[in-house]
């Protein structure tokens, strides 16, 4: 059987850095409110794993959180600002795409998009599949 993927990341002054082991689970993108505000963009890219196969691995460990919702808290580096994703009550970790070393691995690639009624009409997301 073939060792499990390991991805990594981190904010943009590398004060939060992860890995983690795949498989990625529902990789997606996003423009309810919540995650519009969270990223200041339109439309937020993320990907899912179990709790337990991420590791924060910078020197901040960590990143700070905000309770968002009553399930989950939206994770950020206290140093430079860089959102990083979502830690829920359930045992997932979200992570924005944008954060990952090789955003562009085709285990990444969103395979939908939630919330198309929360965008602007002008605004069209559109995903390529491979």
């Amino acid at each position: 059987m073939a060792e499990a993927k390991t991805f990594s990341g981190g904010c943009l002054c590398r004060h939060i850095r992860f890995e983690v082991k795949g498989p990625a689970l529902n990789p997606h993108t996003c423009s309810c409110e919540m995650c519009r505000r969270h990223t200041g963009a339109l439309t937020a890219a993320w990907v899912e794993f179990p709790k337990k196969t991420v590791t924060w691995t910078g020197p901040g460990r960590e990143p700070s959180v905000y309770r968002s919702s009553k399930t989950s808290s939206r994770a950020f580096c206290a140093m430079c600002g860089s959102t990083l994703g979502a830690i829920d009550d359930a045992p997932t970790v979200a992570l924005l795409l944008g954060c990952f070393d090789e955003p562009a691995d085709v285990e990444l690639v969103p395979t939908g998009h939630s919330f198309r009624s929360g965008r602007p009409n002008w605004w069209n997301v559109e995903i390529r599949q491979r």
